[in-house]
């Protein structure tokens, strides 16, 4: 059942014990790759032992690692994988966690988890994991983010975490490309375990998530969005057919794969010796912001306003 493109590789796939990160590990050893399969298993139905016990019967080599990926217990993730197999060469940071609710009331302690998880874990792996890639001079990353970035009603903390995760990636590319190691990110949307329930979580939310988002989860097929859809690019990124990039994120769906292109200015204005407000009263309407409206004030809905207005 190996195909190859993988032989002789050693990956980790953090939160794999399920979903999206299972069907990396999966793939990644069905292409070869010796596989640390980590995951908490937390989540209902998550369990990295599983998911071993599938890439063995099937053949493949793989070890379970139930430690969290933070600062502290990176190292020993990694440090398994260099003990069990004798080197790893690719990190799949797909480990995730994130509560909803309003942003006026949302929990300190779910700020910090969502954080934790999403952002400072995924940097703690890439931390413990580069001096050995960089030993070899070869290795790829791949970081998972989220459409939630482009800015999501409710999911505050986990939106602005995976748009973290985005400037983690540039810089990580950046600061490794030079030993030979890619890091690029990939912002995936599937159905799959959890929907249901998210669906239920998200429901006094809906009708402004789906004003500002332009689109909607529950309009999707199942079969064609499903996790499976998600890691054949992902492992992809870790191929040699892949070696030329790095530092680029993409959004991944279905039978969709899209380049997205990198942050440049739109407009611009300039102004010997800076800027004063009457000047900018001045210019800034017309050649910087004039074709700008804010289409979240959705003044034809306002039940969704929550708040009376102080008029």
């Amino acid at each position: 059942m190996m195909m190859g493109r993988l032989d002789g590789r050693v990956a980790i796939v953090t939160g794999a014990g399920r979903g999206i990160g299972m069907q990396h590990a999966l793939l990644v050893a069905r292409e070869g790759a010796s596989v640390v399969v980590n995951d908490l298993g937390a989540r209902p139905g998550a369990s990295a032992e599983s998911v071993v016990d599938v890439i063995v019967a099937a053949g493949g080599e793989a070890v379970a690692s139930t430690s969290s990926a933070t600062w502290d217990a990176a190292s020993e993730i990694v440090t398994l994988a260099i003990d069990t197999f004798g080197r790893v060469d690719i990190l799949v940071n797909n480990a995730t966690a994130g509560g909803n609710d309003d942003l006026w009331r949302f929990p300190e302690t779910e700020w910090d988890r969502t954080h934790e998880v999403n952002l400072k874990g995924y940097f703690a792996m890439i931390r413990a994991v580069v001096p050995h890639m960089a030993r070899q001079g070869s290795g790829a990353i791949v970081n998972t983010s989220s459409q939630s970035g482009f800015g999501h009603p409710s999911h505050i903390a986990y939106a602005s975490a995976k748009e973290g995760v985005i400037g983690l990636t540039r810089t990580t590319a950046m600061e490794v490309g030079r030993f030979g190691i890619r890091c690029n990110a990939i912002r995936p949307l599937a159905l799959g375990p959890g929907v249901t329930e998210y669906h239920e979580q998200t429901v006094r939310w809906r009708e402004l998530m789906d004003h500002t988002m332009g689109k909607s989860t529950k309009t999707m097929d199942p079969d064609e969005f499903g996790a499976d859809k998600i890691a054949p690019f992902a492992v992809w990124l870790c191929t040699d057919a892949a070696a030329a990039v790095n530092g680029r994120t993409f959004l991944v769906s279905g039978g969709r794969v899209s380049l997205l292109s990198e942050p440049k200015p739109q407009a611009t204005i300039e102004q010997e010796g800076g800027w004063t407000l009457d000047d900018l009263d001045a210019v800034a309407p017309g050649e910087l912001v004039g074709r700008l409206r804010n289409r979240f004030l959705l003044d034809e809905h306002p039940a969704l306003r929550m708040f009376p207005r102080a008029d």
